[in-house]
């Protein structure tokens, strides 16, 4: 269930590798560059990793769209995998009717800090880096219901690199951490919960939304990633009475999502002021309750 791969190199190092490409969730070529490099870096920093080299996957429909689009999307993939400190070493593009950009990522990390999206334990409390509706937010945007003052909100987010949070979660030590993407919140939560075999209960009021996926959950704007997100994950969580467009909020389908870590009680003070010194907002959103096999409880 890991994000990355790792593969031990020696007793001090290992490389983390992975691979990421999707369309566009944004109508500017630019952002949608640099929103993908950010996604694709994010599951190298999710395994507590330090990505160093990456390759572009391209599909373009050449006939279709002027090769300036293709320039400006490239251009926004490389500065942002130069604020990452990451080297674009070339890539591979293929002539496709739809659009497609993405990296394959290789990362650094030592064998023992490697970071898992299994491992928590009851008591570790739960810490999330990002808010939601990021999903909510492009679906409305392709459905032309996002208003300019949403979309930037939700392109400024999707851009913020994960790294600071993972430096922080490295330096405090942790037990699991995961980034939340396409399955949602509660979709990744499960993949730590079952993988650790413990419960969570998370507290509703405490999760951070973007203001405008409130109103557009509720005016159809449900991705449908999300859906089934939402049919998968019904039977394995306890909504407590929660109204179903709350509901969809946590299974919301994000691109390029904060980190949902779980840390000791001992140390999530610790957590939580390293993450404040680099400049990361990040919320407790509830705790591991308990051995189990998985379920997951929300408190209003």
């Amino acid at each position: 269930m890991d994000d990355a791969a790792v593969y031990r190199l020696g007793d001090d190092l290992a490389i983390v590798q992975t691979v990421d490409v999707f369309t566009p969730v944004v109508d500017d070529p630019y952002h949608y560059g640099a929103i993908s490099a950010a996604n694709a870096l994010s599951d190298v920093y999710a395994m507590g990793g330090r990505p160093i080299l990456a390759l572009n996957i391209v599909g373009f429909p050449r006939g279709k769209l002027p090769l300036t689009v293709l320039e400006d999307i490239l251009r926004g993939g490389s500065d942002k995998t130069r604020e990452a400190g990451v080297l674009i070493a070339g890539g591979h593009s293929i002539d496709d009717p739809e659009p497609k950009y993405g990296l394959a990522v290789t990362g650094l990390v030592h064998p023992d800090r490697v970071v898992r999206n299994v491992g928590a334990r009851p008591g570790d409390q739960l810490v999330l880096t990002k808010p939601l509706g990021i999903g909510i937010i492009t679906t409305g945007i392709k459905q032309e219901k996002t208003s300019a003052a949403g979309a930037n909100e939700a392109i400024r987010i999707m851009e913020r690199l994960n790294r600071d949070a993972a430096d922080a979660m490295v330096e405090i030590g942790v037990h699991a951490a995961t980034d939340v993407t396409g399955f949602g919140l509660l979709g990744h939560l499960y993949e730590m919960t079952s993988g650790s075999r413990v419960r969570a209960r998370l507290r509703y009021s405490r999760i951070p939304v973007i203001d405008e996926a409130r109103t557009l959950v509720r005016q159809g704007a449900v991705a449908g990633g999300t859906t089934r997100n939402y049919e998968y994950l019904t039977s394995r969580v306890d909504f407590d009475g929660l109204d179903e467009p709350d509901r969809i909020i946590l299974c919301d389908a994000q691109t390029s999502g904060g980190l949902l870590i779980a840390v000791s009680p001992a140390r999530v003070d610790a957590l939580e002021s390293a993450l404040t010194r680099r400049g990361v907002i990040a919320a407790r959103i509830g705790e591991i309750s308990g051995d189990g096999d998985g379920r997951i409880t929300i408190e209003a």
